[in-house]
């Protein structure tokens, strides 16, 4: 049986400068335009985590499509976003009405984001399918948002470019496998995934893995344990929309953002421990991580 996770290539910074990212123009509608689909009353906080990496990975505006309850709020938290509210369901998750608000924003986006902050497990493959029509060429799943793909796997080739950034019980959970043979070949299990969609598919631990439909496989090490905290997923797909939408294919968006979000992981757990960081302090690491990476 051929070693599949000896052949990925390790990601380090010397291979992501001989793979440099698209420059950031001089201005914010040039810099591409992202939107994230997401959150709910309960947790509205996973689309704005995604919503400012996404910034600070350089795109040049974000909207976001949230419940209508939180929308004010997320409009102050974040003032440089535009932000729309959106039908909820009972338990505070987007409905498949929102598509309407969804359409709106998605004109003349360059890349969405669906799922950060979703809490309602059933309810997500119908919001799912009610705006994927909607959506612009590229998109980035996460979160319960895969849960419509779990459904049937083929439905990834709706879109023009996708992107699935499930956490290794997802990504057991969207393959349909046990998770504990997923965790213990994540290699392969990424690859699988990347096949059966089409996507390119980011996933794993200490050591992330990040798989295209045409078997090319890479690895990155930088993670550590102070990762796992709550938020930190959410900060990683919005660091992998924000270069997709400033113009960086999806391969390379996946992989500069695994290894963006295990070395800024590194650089916040030198100051406060592996285990005394916080997700929203992610984001802000990020474009200092960006400027020494180009040399």
């Amino acid at each position: 049986m051929p070693d599949i996770a000896g052949s990925a290539t390790v990601v380090t910074p010397a291979v992501l400068r001989d793979w440099p990212l698209p420059h950031g123009a001089d201005n914010k509608n040039s810099r591409g335009r992202a939107l994230v689909v997401g959150g709910s009353v309960p947790n509205p906080g996973g689309a704005l985590l995604a919503a400012r990496a996404a910034m600070r990975a350089g795109a040049g505006k974000v909207q976001l499509v949230v419940p209508e309850p939180v929308a004010v709020a997320l409009a102050v938290a974040m003032p440089e976003s535009l932000v729309r509210g959106a039908p909820h369901s009972p338990q505070g998750d987007l409905t498949p009405a929102a598509a309407a608000a969804v359409e709106t924003c998605a004109e003349k986006v360059d890349a969405a984001l669906v799922g950060p902050g979703m809490l309602d497990a059933r309810g997500a493959p119908a919001l799912v399918e009610a705006i994927a029509d909607h959506l612009p060429e590229i998109v980035v799943l996460d979160a319960l948002a895969l849960a419509w793909l779990t459904e049937d796997l083929s439905r990834g080739g709706r879109f023009g470019s996708l992107v699935l950034s499930p956490n290794l019980n997802e990504l057991a959970l969207t393959l349909g496998e046990d998770p504990d043979e997923v965790e213990d070949t994540p290699a392969a299990a990424v690859l699988r995934l990347a096949e059966k969609t089409g996507a390119v598919v980011t996933s794993g631990s200490s050591s992330t893995w990040i798989g295209t439909p045409d078997g090319r496989l890479w690895r990155t090490d930088e993670g550590n344990a102070g990762l796992g905290v709550s938020g930190s997923g959410d900060v990683k797909s919005g660091t992998i929309l924000g270069l997709c939408a400033r113009g960086a294919d999806p391969a390379q968006a996946t992989v500069w953002a695994s290894y963006l979000h295990g070395t800024v992981g590194g650089r916040l757990a030198s100051r406060y421990g592996a285990t005394g960081y916080l997700a929203s302090e992610l984001p802000g690491e990020i474009p200092q991580a960006l400027l020494e990476l180009r040399g």
